[in-house]
């Protein structure tokens, strides 16, 4: 099977649209959110995405087909908030592992089959970790500026043993995304750096995404895009780019700023336009095409996707109308001179 490094100088890489969004159209209810196993929990866990590996795993393996039929390269896993810090709202700290494991198998499963279909075209697992609802450099107090609601050490522990279940699940990327707290995002890389130290393993490939929350054009935390970039190339990862927030329209200029100054690939998966004033998103597939057609040719990107509001109809219209662009080609840094 060929490497997904191979893959990314040929030609423009699919990632898939948004899971919440498809979620959502089965409707489902604080009982389908239980299933069989979690009938009788002490709490409410209906919109708990993640819970859903373990009690609807077809729903879950459905939204995977329809994006792969779709034409996505790479696939995320179910396991936006699979770590115990959100999962503690639901007190159910104790699945994280399970989650993350099961939402790994589960992607597995759909992409080998459709690799087995096309070896030409083979399908890659990202394992998705999302921030947390719980932030490293922001005061959750107003009054009391220096207050943090978790420690560093805390959220390193959070997504280790998330690693650990998206690793040990069959996962071939990791996947820090929607980054809106670079000192978070720093947290996983850590954490992820000494999971493969502890076990003695070359890492996976990571890729990293942040988000633009606003048009000041920068993160919530207040970084700016530059800012951002420099905070985490540290890691070498396969790609850095942008995600959530914005439409493809308002994040043009921001994918074209991190186009020029990365030294790695490129991503970028908008949502569908910006909400509605119901919070909905009404980008017709056709339309988010024709805007990553135009970064595509300006040779900004490396791989594109959707992301809130996305559906697979999205990202049929994006596979199509990058197919025959070339990659943005990874630009050659000249190394300092030794004497310098």
């Amino acid at each position: 099977m060929p490497n997904i490094r191979d893959l990314l100088k040929q030609r423009i890489l699919i990632i898939d649209g948004a899971m919440g969004t498809m979620i959502q159209r089965h409707k489902p209810t604080e009982a389908i959110y239980r299933g069989e196993r979690f009938k009788d929990w002490k709490i409410d866990v209906k919109n708990n995405s993640d819970i859903l590996n373990l009690t609807q795993p077809a729903i879950i393996e459905g939204i995977h087909r329809e994006y792969l039929e779709a034409g996505a390269d790479i696939i995320e896993t179910n396991t936006f908030a699979a770590t115990s810090i959100p999962q503690a709202d639901f007190e159910l700290q104790p699945y994280v592992y399970e989650i993350n494991v099961e939402g790994a198998k589960i992607a597995r499963k759909a992409a080998d089959e459709y690799t087995k279909k096309d070896p030409s075209k083979p399908r890659f697992v990202a394992g998705a970790i999302g921030p947390l609802n719980k932030t490293l450099s922001l005061s959750p107090d107003v009054n009391n500026p220096g207050y943090r609601a978790v420690t560093f050490d805390e959220v390193v522990d959070a997504y280790y043993e998330q690693v650990k279940g998206l690793v040990d699940g069959g996962v071939d990327l990791l996947l820090i995304e929607t980054i809106f707290d670079t000192l978070n995002a720093k947290a996983a890389i850590f954490a992820i750096k000494k999971y493969f130290r502890d076990i003695k393993k070359e890492p996976l490939p990571v890729m990293i995404s942040g988000t633009i929350t606003d048009a000041s054009g920068r993160t919530l935390s207040g970084q700016t895009l530059e800012a951002f970039y420099t905070s985490v190339a540290h890691a070498k990862p396969l790609s850095v780019g942008l995600n959530c927030a914005l439409g493809a329209k308002e994040m043009r200029p921001y994918i074209e700023e991190l186009s020029q100054i990365s030294s790695c690939y490129v991503s970028a998966y908008p949502n569908a336009g910006l909400p509605n004033a119901m919070g909905e998103y009404d980008e017709r597939p056709e339309d988010t095409g024709h805007y990553l057609e135009d970064w595509a040719k300006e040779g900004f990107v490396n791989i594109v996707g959707g992301c809130c509001g996305t559906t697979p109809d999205h990202i049929r219209h994006i596979a199509e109308h990058v197919k025959n662009i070339k990659p943005r080609p990874l630009p050659v840094i000249e190394k300092e001179l030794a004497n310098r």
